[in-house]
């Protein structure tokens, strides 16, 4: 019997499992935080693949009011998060993730709110309930734990450099958008050349970043708590394309019946400050006088923009 063989004998159990404990967390230790990115948050990517939004998008069933909704919701968390990546851009934890040239987006969604809303858009909408939860986390981590603004970069650009590209091509044809990037400016990169080059790039530079163990877990963590703001805000849209379709008349389109407060609506675009809700409307009305049957449409197709971060699991 071999020497190595009576050593290993002569070890009893608890050892060998603190042994293996420690040599798992050693591995955790040294493995990439892209790597562990993608292993942590298997869950979330697969509730995500598996869901109608994403299904039915791809297909091309998506209409532009729900659109225009969903690209609002985008330029507030982009604005947010790229606030909070200026207030950081020194910081040790993020400052190698820093690129506004190449991904910045806040930019680029004023360009489509325009094109979508006309002039004077910011006093035409509002931020939803679930997505100015969302707003609020990022200017948290980014003013209290700066280093979890590389889990909120991550998930939102990478996703904007992969599934976003297919997402711009379906839209553009489903919607009839021009080919000249109108209402689509949102997925255009014009400062990165090769997009699957410079994901090679941010994932080596977020690798190097000097983070020990516990701070990686937080960081994936913080990863899966992005993916269920995202689905919040699906969660929101599907619910109120669910009410419009309750009020679907057999005969036509349908309509606000006037019914309850509506502040409910997620969308209510008064402002808070103007006093009485006279002459207030649900912007959803507008959306109804393009909108036809199937009704089903109506919430298959409200997560249309928010979905391009969830879609670049399929691409990486």
């Amino acid at each position: 019997m071999s020497a190595e063989l009576e050593t290993s004998e002569g070890v009893d159990e608890s050892e060998k499992k603190g042994s293996g404990a420690s040599e798992k967390e050693n591995h955790t230790k040294m493995a990439d935080l892209s790597e562990l990115l993608k292993e942590g948050t298997k869950e979330a990517h697969d509730r995500a693949e598996n869901t109608q939004f994403v299904k039915d998008f791809l297909k091309g069933n998506i209409r532009k009011e729900l659109f225009k909704l969903a690209t609002t919701a985008l330029y507030y968390t982009y604005s947010a998060l790229e606030e909070e990546m200026e207030r950081n851009k020194g910081h040790p934890a993020f400052a190698p993730l820093y690129f506004p040239m190449e991904l910045h987006r806040k930019e680029a969604l004023t360009k489509d709110m325009e094109y979508f809303f006309g002039e004077h858009w910011e006093e035409k909408v509002r931020c939803s309930e679930a997505a100015q939860k969302y707003v609020e986390r990022i200017h948290y981590v980014g003013q209290n734990e700066p280093e979890l603004l590389v889990a909120h970069a991550y998930t939102r650009y990478m996703g904007d450099l992969s599934g976003g590209q297919v997402l711009k091509k379906v839209a553009q044809r489903a919607l009839k958008l021009p080919s000249t990037g109108e209402g689509t400016q949102f997925y255009l990169f014009e400062n990165v050349d090769n997009a699957q080059q410079f994901k090679q790039l941010y994932r080596a530079r977020m690798n190097a970043l000097d983070l020990n163990l516990k701070t990686k877990e937080r960081i994936v963590e913080e990863a899966n708590r992005a993916f269920e703001y995202n689905m919040q805000i699906f969660d929101e849209l599907d619910q109120a394309g669910s009410v419009l379709a309750r009020e679907t008349q057999e005969d036509g389109l349908p309509v606000h019946d006037g019914k309850g407060d509506v502040r409910k609506c997620p969308y209510y675009a008064a402002k808070p400050d103007r006093g009485s809700l006279e002459g207030s409307s649900c912007p959803f009305q507008t959306a109804l006088a393009v909108l036809s049957k199937p009704s089903l449409q109506f919430i298959l197709a409200a997560g249309v923009a928010l979905v391009a971060g969830l879609l670049a699991w399929y691409y990486m």
